[in-house]
């Protein structure tokens, strides 16, 4: 098999432990071809001086760079350009076991017109699983959208779309999803499975007024890309995630 190259981007500001934890579980992996790409926004916490020892370990394939920025956006939007992979995935979490790259390549390529791949997911915190995301195949439409961390694209789909929109606060991944999946011309493939282990109390999750925020951002991502009905898409996209609280 021929391995195609994955970068892996990594966003960090005054992470350690968490830095820790996911270079570790990216090391865990079997796959041959990794690009790691770190963009720090300016770490004082010792996560710089970690990224640095990392990076002479790896000896060139890990690329990192640390500045101050406009928040995750546009750290995303860094690592970007400095990927050089076929594949990317944004990565700041923990893989579930040590094949799940390989698996999401093969996944992808499984079919040539397949823009990428995704699975399931958990959410965890201090080990202790709060809640699952299984939402499986779907449309935006339906209120469905595949796990951001668990999803793998080809590099030419952000050529052709663009990166991520840095005015939206917690929501342009939502964003991107939509605009690349809302009418239907893009195909993922899907992994039945539990890829990856998500650090809880992300940015769109750690309190009331973040997910208010998240709704009001994905109802502006669904008339920015002329989704129909976009407050009922959103209602219909809150009730599936509920649902998994159960």
């Amino acid at each position: 098999m021929v391995y195609p190259k994955v970068s892996l981007i990594l966003t960090t500001l005054n992470s350690l432990d968490n830095f820790t934890k996911t270079f570790s579980s990216i090391k865990e992996q079997n796959y041959p071809n990794i690009e790691i790409i770190v963009v720090d926004g300016g770490s004082t916490d010792g996560t710089l001086e970690a990224i640095q020892e990392s990076a002479a370990k790896e000896h060139g394939k890990l690329i990192w760079v640390s500045e101050k920025d406009n928040g995750i956006y546009c750290a995303m939007n860094k690592g970007l350009k400095l990927a050089s992979g076929e594949f990317i995935i944004f990565f700041n979490d923990v893989f579930y076991h040590e094949d799940v790259l390989l698996k999401l390549v093969e996944a992808a390529e499984i079919d040539r017109n397949y823009i990428g791949a995704h699975g399931d997911l958990v959410y965890c915190q201090n080990k202790k699983v709060k809640r699952y995301w299984k939402m499986g195949d779907g449309c935006i439409k339906d209120g469905w959208m595949p796990a951001h961390p668990t999803l793998l694209l080809r590099k030419k789909i952000y050529d052709l779309y663009g990166d991520y929109k840095e005015d939206y606060k917690c929501s342009a991944d939502y964003e991107f999803m939509v605009r690349i999946l809302h009418d239907g011309t893009n195909k993922l493939a899907y992994i039945p499975e539990i890829l990856v282990s998500m650090f809880y109390g992300g940015t769109s999750n750690n309190s009331i007024k973040a997910y208010l925020v998240s709704f009001k951002e994905a109802i502006r991502a669904l008339k920015e890309n002329n989704v129909a009905w976009p407050y009922w898409v959103s209602l219909k996209r809150v009730v599936k995630v509920m649902k998994q609280y159960l």
